[in-house]
């Protein structure tokens, strides 16, 4: 069945899934997840005994996944973070796929966890197919005026080729670039994750793996719904 929604937005379990009474379950959940991470559990089978001890649903458990991080991770993740002093006039690589659902789910109303490294990411979930919401052009100006505020000398924006549509997306980035006057470029790779690993610049992405392995990073996410989308629905797992 095609896809066709219009929103990267709010479950319609969402509202008593992450109600705010639920929020210091979560919170436990999320602690006791870290820990067992801290200790060099494997996630798999450590989110399932959390779950279950807790009774969580599959969306809840994504949740506290994507919120926890082990001790050593979250000291290695902050150790490297850049603040905005430090931002003018570097290269800045963006986690394209990464930051755009998450400022687009933020502005349709989707839950957006703030986890315990600070970092805000999306539920909404992405498998294969990238798909354009009304939500696409705001979440991509948003994104590039915060950038431009911080006067960084040059924006490059990666996206996945083996996700459908990159070649579409890569085309309305670079013109709504264009338009605004943004320094931005834009590179279709097939794994980004290997890139910004890799690379001495400073990286923007909320994805645990490449926070672990980059040299140095930016909450940009947390920077743009901050200052431009007051009414996001932040469940604050941190």
């Amino acid at each position: 069945m095609p896809d066709k929604r219009t929103h990267r937005g709010r479950h319609p379990e969402d509202a008593r899934l992450f109600a705010l009474s639920v929020w210091p379950l979560l919170k436990q959940a999320t602690q006791d997840l870290s820990e067992l991470l801290t200790k060099g559990y494997a996630l798999k089978s450590s989110l399932k005994l959390v779950g279950d001890h807790y009774s969580l649903t599959q969306r809840q458990r994504i949740a506290i996944m994507r919120s926890s991080c082990a001790d050593q991770d979250w000291d290695a993740r902050f150790e490297k973070e850049n603040n905005q002093d430090m931002l003018s006039g570097q290269v800045l690589l963006l986690d394209g796929y990464n930051i755009i659902t998450t400022i687009e789910a933020s502005l349709a109303g989707g839950v957006i966890l703030r986890g315990r490294d600070k970092c805000l990411r999306d539920i909404a979930g992405m498998h294969g197919t990238y798909r354009k919401v009304e939500e696409t052009i705001p979440a991509i100006t948003l994104i590039g005026q915060e950038i431009a505020s911080l006067d960084v000398m040059k924006c490059i924006c990666y996206l996945d080729t083996p996700v459908s549509n990159s070649g579409r997306l890569k085309t309305l980035i670079c013109q709504i670039a264009s338009e605004q006057g943004w320094n931005w470029q834009v590179e279709l790779v097939n794994s980004p994750d290997g890139v910004l690993a890799r690379t001495e610049h400073i990286v923007v992405t909320s994805d645990s793996v490449i926070l672990n392995r980059c040299r140095q990073w930016f909450n940009l996410s947390a920077s743009v719904i901050d200052n431009y989308v007051p009414s996001a629905y932040i469940v604050d797992l941190s």
